[in-house]
């Protein structure tokens, strides 16, 4: 039998307290990244959430959205906010596997042959218009995706922590594009949707423009570092440690079983699909301030978590059935715990 004295309960308590602050200060520390980001991007809050929650679930995300609604000056905000190492890769055709990951080079001095890191080598890899380039070079982000690590010549090497890659695409332009394979895009966390700004924002996007705004000089804009490598560490730590019920997780299986019911959907969402979700939601628990997943935390991340990991029946399709539609309605029509 283990006994307590009062010493040690204030001392626990103590420590509570304590962590509970260094909790407060990482998180005030994260919400000022919005703040940094809003200096040159405006009116994607939603957007920079995402990729926030997407960071501390060591997660990878998709941005999708026409042209021009500033999708890779986000990722450029966001990475020099957090004073993290990043590398943008423009996807094209002619793009090879080992353009993305390195290759063996000779070196004529040494009389050997040696590994040139590619530009996945970083924290925040930028891939830009990702369905532009063909599926071998698609999959050569696979193991780096999931293993955080680069295989050549029979040796493997890992990647820098904290890892990300944060995708673009345009979903309108299908001539020249390779649609993603269902393996490639099930390693993305979650899928972001920028649509064109409302028009007050559009006002102020052109208010800036007028004022001298170059989105080539981020640092001219004011965008500084506010976050470290070792505070999203700490913060992907926290987000581990974050509590959750039986009650809960059957919610979340219920929510997947749901999408494979639906009349709909060709394929629903699968047990990874599920894990996924957990891990967002956990990370989106934390920000919020909670110490514990809530079902409202859940219905805040399933839409973006899941509307790339269902397929619909190709007559929804025709009918005008979107995915966020039908994850919407799940959410309705299953019981939420008490």
């Amino acid at each position: 039998m283990t006994m307590t004295t009062p010493n040690d309960d204030q001392q626990n308590a103590h420590a509570d307290e304590t962590a509970t602050a260094d909790h407060d200060e990482l998180r005030e520390r994260f919400a000022g990244v919005r703040t940094e980001v809003g200096k040159a991007v405006v009116g994607q809050d939603a957007a920079v959430t995402g990729l926030v929650v997407s960071l501390l679930a060591r997660g990878h995300a998709l941005l999708e959205g026409v042209p021009g609604v500033a999708k890779t000056l986000l990722v450029r905000s966001l990475s020099r906010s957090l004073s993290l190492d990043s590398k943008r890769v423009q996807f094209t055709p002619d793009l090879m596997p080992g353009d993305v990951t390195g290759s063996l080079v000779y070196d004529t001095k040494a009389g050997e042959f040696e590994f040139r890191e590619g530009p996945v080598f970083t924290n925040i890899m930028l891939a830009d218009e990702i369905n532009r380039t063909p599926p071998k070079t698609q999959s050569s982000l696979l193991e780096a995706m999931e293993e955080r690590q680069v295989s050549a010549d029979g040796v493997t090497r890992p990647l820098p922590s904290p890892f990300m890659v944060a995708a673009t695409m345009n979903p309108i332009e299908y001539e020249g594009t390779y649609t993603l394979p269902e393996a490639q895009l099930d390693r993305f966390l979650v899928k972001l949707v920028l649509d064109v700004p409302e028009r007050e924002t559009e006002v102020e996007v052109l208010r800036r423009h007028a004022e001298g705004f170059d989105p080539r000089d981020l640092a001219s804009a004011g965008v500084t570092p506010v976050v470290t490598a070792r505070d999203i560490t700490a913060a992907q730590d926290a987000v581990a440690n974050i509590g959750v019920t039986d009650a809960v997780l059957a919610y979340l299986v219920d929510l997947a079983r749901a999408t494979r019911q639906s009349p709909s959907v060709r394929i629903g969402v699968s047990p990874r699909g599920t894990t996924a979700l957990l891990a967002a939601t956990k990370a989106w628990t934390w920000l919020t301030g909670y110490s514990s997943i809530t079902p409202d935390h859940v219905q805040a991340m399933l839409v973006p978590v899941w509307r790339h990991r269902v397929q619909l029946r190709p007559e929804a399709e025709l009918e005008g059935v979107s995915v966020d539609a039908i994850l919407t309605s799940v959410m309705q029509q299953v019981q939420v715990p008490f």
